[in-house]
């Protein structure tokens, strides 16, 4: 699709933009791939002797100019991302891809996993730039996270707020036990009564031996057992107090997941 349209040509702070993220001195191209990857791109290497960022820029900035277009630049970056290139780097590609969203998402397009682009609509501000290319949002769709849990909190995800956004993730289940029971209760009050063996209002099981009692139960107190770790310190102390990193809350994520994925198959 890039090769065979005429591609728009970049504003200047998007190609710098593009090129500080390329050319990233802790995660970013090496001068000699800057190179290869420039001639593999019939672009010109006017300035090799430059910082890799400034290098780059100066290439891309020229070759746009005498053609009036952004065609190959899409090329250079299709070519350093290309998948193939990071066999055994998976989390490198997926750091670089997600960089260049941001950068790309401003003129519409974006590099999919498959290091293809695809037309995406233009963001218009960081936030809507940073929520398409956030990385947890790729580690959570990598992982198949319940859709549920974007609808509940997207906001807190969009600002990787990773406190609020386990605390909303979490609530998100108390609010469907209760949409799907009837039941206006809150805690381990909610979850007794929707899971209750002898009048259960939400059964994941026929309960008719002492397996399927076990596994029913087991949700139950898997459930209560996250109202515990998260609703109740989260609901009384201060962020500061109660500090939630990326991967403790992808594991959190997880659980949340599965238990809105047994609510799926619910009888």
């Amino acid at each position: 699709m890039i090769k065979t349209i005429r591609r728009p040509v970049f504003e200047a702070a998007v190609i710098e933009a593009i090129c500080r993220t390329i050319a990233d001195t802790n995660n970013g191209l090496t001068g000699t791939e800057i190179g290869s990857l420039l001639t593999q791109s019939s672009i010109k290497d006017i300035d090799s002797q430059n910082t890799k960022w400034r290098r780059l820029y100066h290439a891309f900035v020229e070759w746009q100019n005498n053609n009036q277009c952004s065609n190959h630049i899409l090329t250079f970056i299709q070519s350093a991302l290309s998948p193939v290139r990071y066999l055994g780097k998976e989390e490198l590609f997926h750091h670089r891809r997600h960089e260049i969203n941001k950068c790309l998402s401003f003129i519409g397009v974006e590099l999919n996993e498959r290091g293809k682009f695809q037309e995406v609509a233009k963001a218009t501000t960081i936030s809507e730039a940073q929520q398409r290319a956030s990385h947890f949002k790729y580690k959570r769709e990598v992982r198949n996270v319940h859709q549920i849990i974007f609808e509940y909190c997207k906001p807190e995800l969009l600002n990787e707020n990773y406190f609020h956004s386990v605390f909303e993730a979490v609530k998100s289940v108390a609010e469907r036990i209760r949409n799907m029971t009837g039941l206006y209760a809150d805690g381990n009050a909610l979850i007794e009564t929707a899971f209750s063996t002898s009048n259960p209002l939400i059964k994941i099981n026929l309960i008719k031996n002492d397996t399927d009692r076990s596994e029913h139960l087991g949700l139950m107190n898997a459930i209560k057992g996250l109202f515990g770790i998260i609703r109740n310190p989260t609901a009384h102390e201060p962020k500061i107090k109660f500090a939630i990193e990326e991967d403790e809350a992808l594991d959190l994520m997880i659980l949340v997941s599965y238990i809105h994925k047994r609510l799926d198959k619910a009888l």
